[in-house]
């Protein structure tokens, strides 16, 4: 997943949290409306990198490599996208060569924030990128499937958990049902990481070899041991049922050095979300795979933000 990047380079406009917090809004802008805005917000830092060609940047920023073929749709995309200083007039979001306050406020909050999440969401083929960047009592959102339309938000800070389960709700169009992983699993990182080695190169004959060698490692949500009759099935589900990932990026941006980042990892398999969580038991690294809800984001981010802020 890419680094934060919060550059600082230019003077955007500061944002006017007090504005933000009473007036919580969402606008859709393209590219080009947002890449104006940007330069009326004292050339305010997107989240993503537009120093190089735009297909190029936002590809790499949304963790998609392009085909020549698929770089051209985006380019004529693009090129059908109307001049963002009529469009921003026309929606009153520009008035005589002036941006809307709420909206300069939001992109500044975005350049300078104190924390700051980078959202990495795949979900039924289609991967969405979003950034929410949080200072005192106000956060601002930037969202995109497609690096043409973008979703700038912003709202008080009591609203984030909501906007967090927002991010993570599974689209309509991806088809769930029953899934052979239990609610709760605890697992050695070797056996999960070896038998995933052992299904991508095609050698799933190793799966008993390398379940055999975790015997009685493998927990369910009592804390007792999987029989090892279970345990290949187990693990093999919970790798060839995945449908998407979600993966969260945090970082305390307040100082000009970016130290401690934090990481939550979810899976979509098919009966929804798990969380992966890595910890340790004595010596031994293992993976706790706990079925979540969207909702459950905002709760298991906490402790990670408590310690990247600490």
């Amino acid at each position: 997943m890419p680094s934060i990047d919060v550059s600082t380079h230019a003077t955007p406009v500061a944002a006017d949290l007090g504005r933000l917090e009473a007036l919580p809004r969402r606008v859709a802008l393209t590219l080009a409306e947002l890449r104006f805005l940007a330069a009326l917000a004292g050339d305010a830092p997107l989240p993503f990198d537009l120093s190089e060609p735009a297909p190029d940047a936002l590809a790499d920023r949304l963790g998609q490599g392009r085909t020549g073929t698929e770089d051209q749709a985006y380019a004529e995309a693009l090129a059908t996208l109307h001049e963002p200083a009529d469009s921003l007039t026309r929606r009153g979001l520009v008035t005589e060569g002036v941006g809307d306050a709420g909206v300069l406020g939001a992109l500044g909050l975005l350049a300078r924030p104190a924390l700051a999440l980078d959202l990495d969401v795949t979900a039924g083929g289609v991967r969405a990128k979003a950034w929410h960047r949080q200072s005192g009592a106000a956060v601002a959102t930037l969202a995109t499937s497609d690096g043409i339309v973008f979703e700038l938000a912003w709202f008080d800070v009591a609203q984030w958990p909501d906007e967090l389960a927002r991010v993570a709700v599974v689209p309509e169009d991806v088809e769930l049902g029953p899934s052979q992983v239990p609610d709760l699993l605890d697992l050695p990182y070797e056996l999960l990481d070896g038998c995933g080695e052992a299904i991508r190169t095609q050698r799933s004959d190793l799966v008993p070899v390398l379940v055999a060698a975790h015997t009685g490692q493998v927990t369910d949500g009592a804390g007792e041991p999987v029989t090892e009759a279970t345990v290949a099935p187990l693990v093999n589900a919970l790798l060839v049922e995945t449908r998407g990932r979600l993966r969260v990026l945090a970082a305390d941006v307040a100082a000009d050095d970016v130290s401690v980042v934090g990481v939550v990892s979810w899976l979509l398999l098919a009966d929804g979300w798990r969380s992966l969580r890595a910890h340790q038991r004595g010596a031994e690294r293992r993976v706790e795979v706990r079925r979540v809800v969207p909702s459950d984001l905002a709760p298991l981010l906490a402790p990670v933000l408590s310690e990247v802020s600490a």
